[in-house]
């Protein structure tokens, strides 16, 4: 990726895109809009972006379309999905097509520039990593584990209850997490909920999107303490929080199983 990272905001309403672009507009970040998956399309192949923002609902080429166009043609592109909270599940179906992230309304301006800044990193972080000799590869996630592609897992534990932690990918992306918020234990949550608040050395805040839904039984006090356990060991020792699910098959079927 250049120095001066390239993105695009697609929305219908033209007062909604406008207040997008401008959320996320920096003097080392290039923006564009466009009003319809047509024209994201048309002004993506005749000069890439790194980052596209598109809602999930248009009229027309919708964002689930726009992504599957997209992934065909620049499988690396960074897609993050703008829905609403009735459309979560579908969020999550984007992310196993291929969307980096999903951003569900209502959201901050510095919601947004925080997930873009991530994006961006992803992009610098796995470049380099791609290129590098085999046994200096990434990480990898354990086999056995359901995953939201480079976000969050799920473990199912012999006693019925899941392991939720956080995806290497997202880590690194991070760059450094000096703290993290986890919810309480006796906590309800949804699959697509936020299920930690991850502090990163930038001085953004990240979301992360829990896998399953269901009850917070146990929070992982090692990890509030040393935020860069999720680094050494993010498949074991670094794990999250421990939920009593709730729907645990459906909830498995939007996963991807590594």
């Amino acid at each position: 990726m250049s120095a001066r990272s390239r993105v695009l905001v697609v929305d219908d309403e033209v007062p909604v895109c406008k207040s997008m672009a401008a959320a996320i507009a920096d003097q080392d970040r290039e923006v564009d809009t466009a009003l319809s998956g047509e024209e994201a399309l048309s002004k993506d192949l005749a000069a890439p972006y790194d980052v596209i923002v598109a809602d999930l609902m248009m009229p027309g080429l919708s964002g689930m379309d726009l992504l599957k166009a997209l992934k065909e043609r620049r499988p690396d592109v960074a897609v993050i999905m703008v829905t609403g909270y009735p459309s979560i599940k579908s969020a999550v179906q984007a992310i196993k097509m291929g969307a980096f992230d999903y951003i569900p309304k209502p959201f901050t301006p510095s919601e947004l520039r925080s997930l873009v800044a991530r994006a961006e990193e992803r992009m610098r972080v796995l470049r380099p990593a791609r290129e590098a000799p085999p046994d200096e590869k990434l990480v990898v996630m354990p086999p056995g584990l359901h995953a939201i592609p480079e976000h969050s897992w799920a473990r199912p534990m012999p006693d019925g209850t899941v392991q939720v932690g956080m995806h290497h990918i997202f880590q690194m992306s991070v760059k450094r997490v000096v703290s993290m918020q986890l919810p309480e234990v006796g906590t309800v949550v949804n699959q697509g909920d936020v299920i930690a608040r991850v502090s990163g050395f930038d001085r953004n805040v990240y979301r992360l999107w829990t896998p399953v839904s269901g009850t917070v039984v146990a929070i992982n006090d090692k990890v509030k303490e040393d935020p860069q356990i999720t680094a050494r060991d993010p498949y074991g020792e670094g794990w999250l929080v421990l939920l009593q699910p709730s729907r645990l098959e459906e909830d498995l079927r939007n996963l991807v199983r590594s």
